[in-house]
């Protein structure tokens, strides 16, 4: 894998996997294996990880607008104070490297008001790995962000997740359309799929002087 690439692994704690939270994704549990097998190898092959993070503060001043009732009837999940299984710690699966980041963000995207772009670049990240809970919402807005800011993105598909496989491929095409790169968790640790960084094919083109045919398709 090249070097250019960090593996981003967002929302993935108690308070979204345990299904005695009321922030229970229905589909993220499953996908804990999958997730723990790409932290291993990116942690392997040198590559940064990522983990991107909820916390809520107990008076929930910080909750969204549009979960706070939901947040307040269901004892408070990512908060401190909270029961374990819904706490905003991470499956044990996961383990700990002092190389890893930790990031805490305040909305849905990893980008937005973090300090995440900065210290990608500073690294001379091009290429981010998508990883974590929900597809349709802090993986979607991470991956059009990160276009947005010249990034090459792939979603590993099998370590994202939905309340319902509908909704997660249904997301998974949309990302697809706009030029994310869809491969698996499997296909990324064996190397099967080749990450093809279509931002930097761009920018080499530019400096050029030539646009390459085709650059736009992925336009919707």
């Amino acid at each position: 894998m090249e070097q250019n690439t960090a593996l981003l692994m967002i929302d993935m704690q108690n308070g979204f996997l345990n299904e005695q939270s009321p922030c229970c994704i229905a589909g993220a549990r499953a996908t804990v294996p999958a997730c723990s097998a790409v932290i291993r190898h990116c942690r392997e092959q040198g590559v940064p990880v990522f983990f991107i993070t909820r916390r809520y503060r107990a008076d929930g001043s910080d909750v969204e607008h549009t979960r706070f009732a939901r947040w307040l009837r269901g004892g408070k999940p990512l908060s401190p104070g909270c029961a374990a299984e819904i706490s905003a710690d991470a499956p044990a699966e996961f383990g700990a490297s002092e190389r890893d980041y930790h990031i805490v963000k305040p909305r849905y995207s990893a980008f937005f008001q973090t300090e995440l772009d900065l210290l990608l670049r500073r690294l001379g990240v091009t290429t981010v790995l998508l990883a974590g809970t929900t597809t349709p919402n802090c993986i979607r807005t991470t991956c059009y962000d990160a276009i947005s800011l010249d990034y090459h993105v792939v979603v590993l598909t099998d370590c994202t997740s939905s309340d319902t496989e509908a909704i997660q491929q249904s997301n998974l095409r949309d990302m697809e359309r706009v030029g994310a790169q869809l491969i698996t968790a499997r296909e990324l640790i064996d190397g099967t799929a080749p990450l093809r960084d279509s931002a930097a094919a761009v920018r080499a083109a530019v400096r050029a002087g030539c646009v390459p045919e085709g650059s736009g398709r992925h336009e919707m």
